[in-house]
Order: structure tokens, then sequence, then C-alpha cells
């Protein structure tokens, strides 16, 4: 399967990729964010690893059976021959409605199909108060007028 663009990337095609990658996260459709990886693709997420198609599916069902009302914005940092850099936040709420602002960074790795090979995330987690939040945009992708991290202050 073929996922363009492909590596190596300009800061025009990163940013075609992480914009890629935020719509498919913000689906929270695991069938369709898989799609975007190889099927060996390994990832270390948190303090967890996973490895292959399998692994992210159930992964992210779990995750967004946990991460409630999930909406998320990337921002392309770097990008050099077929490695990107980037960093996200994102907003969601527990079962008990405690809200969070999660933030991070992750450092992918392209195979030369235009699909993921790795994926690196470093990721932390801060309550805020529902009237902080700054994501509110119906579920879904990002609309294009929606203010990127930078321009938000984050």
């Amino acid at each position: 399967m073929m996922r363009p663009p492909f590596p190596p990337f300009n800061a025009e095609s990163a940013a075609q990729k992480v914009r890629a990658a935020e719509d498919a996260w913000n689906s929270r459709d695991p069938e369709r964010v898989v799609r975007a990886y190889t099927p060996d693709c390994a990832w270390r997420n948190r303090a967890q690893f996973v490895t292959g198609h399998a692994e992210i599916v159930a992964f992210l069902r779990a995750k967004w059976t946990r991460e409630l009302d999930y909406r998320l914005i990337k921002e392309l940092w770097a990008q050099e021959g077929s490695r990107i850099a980037v960093r996200f936040a994102y907003e969601w709420h527990d079962d008990s409605g405690q809200w969070y602002r999660s933030y991070g960074n992750e450092n992918w790795d392209f195979a030369e199909d235009g699909r993921m090979a790795r994926r690196i995330a470093s990721i932390n987690d801060l309550p805020i108060a529902e009237d902080a939040r700054l994501f509110h945009w119906p579920l879904g992708a990002r609309p294009a007028d929606h203010p990127s991290l930078s321009d938000l202050g984050l």
C-alpha cells in the first residue's frame, strides 16, 4: 500500500503527513489509523511497546475507550529525509468527567512507501478544569480555521 507523500520529506510534504495523521487520529477509528503504518510498525507510547497492526488496533481501541471526547492537534517540529518530529496536544476526559490536556512529542520514521515504520511518543497529562479547555470543535477532524498549537500559545 502506498501512502503519499513519500520520503524524503520537505517542510510542505512533512506538514501534509502531520495533518493527515491528525485527521486520522481525530476520527478515533483504529482501522483507519492503522492503514498509515507498516504491518510490522514498532511503537513506544509512554512506557508501552506495541508492534504490528493487531497490537496497534487493540491499543487504540483501549485508548479511546478510556480517553473520552478526544480532540488532537499536531504540529510539525522538524523533518529530515524519512524522519518527521511532531509536537502535539490533545484534550479528553475520563469516565468521572475529569478533563486533561496531554502534551507530547513524537518521532516518526517512514518506509519508502510512505507508511510509518516506527513511532516513538513521549506524553504528559495535565488535569484541567472543563472551562480551561481550548479544543471545542465537534468530534472529528479539526476545522481548517481552528487555531494551531502555536496560535493557542501551547
